[in-house]
């Protein structure tokens, strides 16, 4: 009995310097591939806006200026030209009777669930417009031009007046129709990543 224990002590020994060495390559130095990213390029894209909207910047739109917008800047080549019968995801609910002769794509976003009647806060359209598009153009568009674009879509979704303008300040005090009903409420804190569709 006295020679297991022995045998034991000196396999212990060796797995706890096996596991010391195996530790000590894992923090070994890197091959020089790559490089920390600098405080100036983080900050370009810490651009998330929560619900809140204090992340937005400043500037102002109408959504008779976003409809010019969503025709100048090609949104109806993906998204159609009433924002609901593109090979994109709706943007606009249609009118119940035109069908899209393309096939919703998976996700699906339909008349149901288009962002304007689906998101629970307008700033989350200010967001994704801002960071995705126009496709393959992402992040071009001017801080007024999206406060256009999510004027015109909110209107067209029957959410806002034709007349009001959206600013830093408006933006987030738009009462979205999906904004008790959402499936998860989650408190957002600013550099905390967004669920896609909440919050």
């Amino acid at each position: 009995m006295g020679a297991f224990t022995m045998d034991w002590r000196k396999l212990f020994l060796l797995v706890v310097v096996l596991s010391l060495a195996q530790l000590a390559k894992a923090q070994s130095p890197t091959y020089h591939v790559g490089r920390t990213p600098t405080a100036e390029e983080i900050h370009k894209w810490d651009i998330s806006i929560g619900p809140d909207g204090k992340e937005l910047p400043p500037g102002h739109g109408t959504a008779a200026e976003g409809a010019k917008l969503f025709r100048v800047k090609q949104c109806v080549v993906c998204h159609g030209g009433t924002g609901s019968n593109g090979p994109a995801p709706t943007l606009i609910k249609s009118d119940g009777k035109t069908k899209s002769r393309y096939p919703c794509l998976v996700p699906c976003v339909n008349d149901s669930n288009a962002m304007a009647i689906h998101a629970q806060y307008a700033t989350t359209m200010w967001d994704y417009i801002n960071r995705a598009m126009p496709l393959n153009q992402e992040g071009t568009l001017k801080p007024d031009e999206v406060y256009a674009l999510v004027a015109f879509l909110l209107f067209k979704n029957g959410v806002i007046p034709e007349d009001q303008v959206l600013d830093a300040q408006s933006l987030p005090k738009v009462k979205m129709p999906n904004r008790d009903h959402a499936a998860l409420a989650l408190e957002w804190k600013h550099g905390t990543p967004i669920v896609a569709g909440y919050p």
